[in-house]
């Protein structure tokens, strides 16, 4: 059975995409992703998604889907690595992914992770 690995990275799940996910995989995805957030606590995950060159309503939901997960389990969501025809394509299928976060790339995106828990060694922010 495929699985797409899930790396630990201190206080954040890494999930990086590098085959086209299909939709068992992202089901198996969601429910890999829920149990190592129960497992770990962690605060935060990333999803790279630049190897996807395309998306289709099932896998947008299944996005939108994990980050509500992630979200209820008192973690953030950020999406790195969107190409422009899968930004597009999500657009059009009014797919939202409502509560997810989004970069341009991993670095970004951990920077993005590591500002919502204002984590040491980050400008703090404004209060």
């Amino acid at each position: 059975m495929e699985q797409i690995p899930i790396l630990q990275l201190g206080h954040f799940l890494l999930v990086t995409i590098q085959v086209e996910l299909h939709d068992e995989l992202a089901m198996t995805l969601q429910d890999d992703l829920t149990t190592k957030l129960a497992k770990t606590g962690a605060r935060g995950v990333l999803i790279d998604i630049s190897a996807l060159e395309i998306v289709d309503s099932f896998i947008g939901r299944a996005l939108a889907q994990i980050a509500g997960i992630s979200r209820v389990m008192d973690a953030t969501t950020v999406l790195t690595g969107m190409r422009p025809a899968v930004a597009i394509t999500l657009v059009e299928l009014g797919v939202t992914l409502a509560g997810i976060k989004t970069a341009l790339n991993v670095d970004k995106g951990m920077r993005l992770l590591r500002e919502s828990l204002d984590e040491p060694g980050e400008a703090p922010s404004a209060a």
